[in-house]
């Protein structure tokens, strides 16, 4: 699915001609949102032909620097420089005539899933033909998007609606559409989140030759440390809405000194598993099959006060496993008990009344309601809770959870009331988790709750599963990090294909054992 380098080399220009050295300067640069200083006094530079990293903890304002650029966030205050002239981007489509082009986290905000994949790809020359009230060749529309996800060695069907695709799938065809525009400036933010490391390791390919010979100048923003020491050369870190360190990327430079920038002081990465007894078996699968076969014959065990992992690279099937016991996909055969009742829920409602709790990979299109508050959004799983003798809603009791799970978990905002699309990701992340520690679940299912996180709020996450164990709760933690299933699971099956190929015990397993299994090993 994923042979990028042919691919995105092919696609943007139709002459090798190199581009000239261009530069772009921000200064200055501004922005609030209600009740939120988001970027203060920030300068940033950067030149076609490198490569940078841009990182800071969740709400630092790296993802609001970066939509000043590519015109989203209009209404900022300061200047914008391309080869020292200034120019304004108060509009997405100033910043593309002027070479910029942006490739979102979220991939459902970039794309719109009642249109087709070629829709979505060929937005701009549909826009324009549209504009000028000329012909639309549907034929050679679909055959131009077609030919772009086939030099991305990606074979999905250009006729789909993007509603029907996998994340790693919409985020193929992000990286289609923004590859067919001539661009100087290229903003990955989070592109790695949904790739398997074979994946990974193709876009980093891609990314080198774009910059070194084509002269694009690339934005990269990662929460995975690691990879920048992979890919980037220049590194800037923000904290509180401001840049707090600019410098080149060296030999000498680690993780724990970029931890520390991030987060203005001391900061001791590895996280100690706590130990949780171990009870009774709670939630059973018995060759739990899904109607569709995503995920088929599951068979698991998870006990109270127990932490299984589902390992898996992407596609393995682990969030179709997720949803299926949740009841959002339906099962065709097998069963699902809790505590020894047969609980098989034909929706995700009856899931939650039977005390089953999904905290899902796509936070905004299924965790949270973004033009909500932040209040409604914690609260919203049991409102059942906050009703009154006359079933009213009281919003002072709301309030008042919203609150504990504000403190609890570090979720961070300006206010209860905030509009929740106004948090970092990362924050949002948190509210999708903090609104199931109100249900009071038996089972809680996490399908890669750490996605777009920082390590500080990693370990937050990591300390709240825990918590959620040590009151005798089940625990599903599903990921394609592996590091994290030996960090924080006590056993993990590994998914591969759909189905369940080994059950380890983590004490006892390694990160290259669980790749190994994942690829197929036998």
């Amino acid at each position: 699915m994923y042979g990028f380098l042919s691919a995105i080399i092919n696609l943007r220009y139709s002459s090798l001609e190199q581009q000239a050295k261009s530069t772009l300067s921000m200064r200055d640069i501004s922005i609030t949102f209600p009740g939120v200083y988001a970027l203060s006094h920030v300068d940033f530079d950067m030149e076609s032909g490198r490569i940078y990293a841009l990182i800071g903890a969740n709400g630092a304002g790296k993802s609001t620097l970066m939509k000043v650029l590519s015109g989203v966030n209009s209404h900022y205050s300061g200047q914008v420089l391309i080869n020292g002239k200034e120019v304004e981007i108060r509009s997405p489509k100033a910043a593309k005539e002027l070479g910029i082009e942006i490739v979102y986290q979220e991939v459902d905000v970039a794309l719109t899933p009642t249109l087709s994949v070629a829709e979505n790809i060929m937005t701009n020359v549909l826009v324009n033909k549209m504009g000028k009230k000329q012909f639309v060749n549907w034929n050679s529309i679909r055959s131009a998007a077609r030919e772009a996800l086939g030099r991305l060695g990606v074979d999905i069907d250009v006729r789909k609606p993007i509603s029907d695709l996998s994340l790693a799938e919409k985020q193929m065809v992000l990286l289609a559409s923004a590859a067919r525009e001539r661009c100087k400036f290229l903003i990955l933010d989070e592109p790695t989140a949904p790739l398997s490391n074979t994946e990974t390791e193709n876009l980093f390919k891609v990314v080198r030759y774009l910059a070194k010979e084509e002269n694009v100048g690339i934005v990269f923003i990662s929460h995975r440390l690691a990879e920048l020491f992979e890919i980037c050369e220049h590194i800037t870190i923000m904290r509180d809405a401001q840049v707090v360190k600019d410098m080149e990327i060296t030999p000498d430079l680690t993780i724990n000194q970029i931890v520390e920038y991030m987060l203005g002081r001391k900061f001791d990465e590895v996280y100690e598993k706590k130990i949780v007894p171990i009870g009774e078996m709670v939630l059973e699968l018995d060759k739990l099959t899904e109607e569709k076969e995503r995920v088929k014959d599951i068979s698991l065990g998870v006990r109270s006060g127990e932490i299984v992992g589902i390992a898996g690279l992407v596609g393995a099937g682990k969030t179709e496993l997720c949803k299926t016991i949740f009841g959002a996909y339906r099962s065709s055969s097998g069963t699902v008990k809790l505590k020894g009742r047969n609980i098989t829920s034909r929706s995700p409602s009856q899931a939650v009344k039977r005390g089953l709790a999904l905290v899902p990979e796509e936070r905004r299109k299924e965790g949270v309601i973004v033009v909500d508050p932040v209040y409604a959004n914690i609260t919203i799983s049991a409102l059942h809770k906050f009703l009154n003798k006359i079933r009213f809603v009281v919003k002072r009791r709301q309030l008042e959870a919203t609150g504990k799970v504000i403190q609890e978990l570090g979720i961070k905002t300006p206010s209860k009331h905030q509009i929740l699309a106004n948090l970092s990701g990362g924050n949002q992340q948190k509210v999708v988790v903090g609104k199931w520690l109100v249900s009071d679940a038996d089972i809680y299912i996490f399908d890669e709750p750490t996605k777009g996180v920082d390590v500080r709020s990693k370990h937050d996450i990591f300390k709240l599963i825990e918590d959620l164990a040590a009151q005798g709760k089940g625990i599903i933690y599903a990921s394609c990090e592996f590091s994290e299933i030996i960090t924080i699971a006590d056993r993990a099956y590994v998914m591969y294909d759909g189905g369940i190929v080994k059950e380890v015990k983590v004490s006892e397993s390694s990160e290259k054992e669980l790749l190994y299994y994942s690829t197929g090993g036998n």
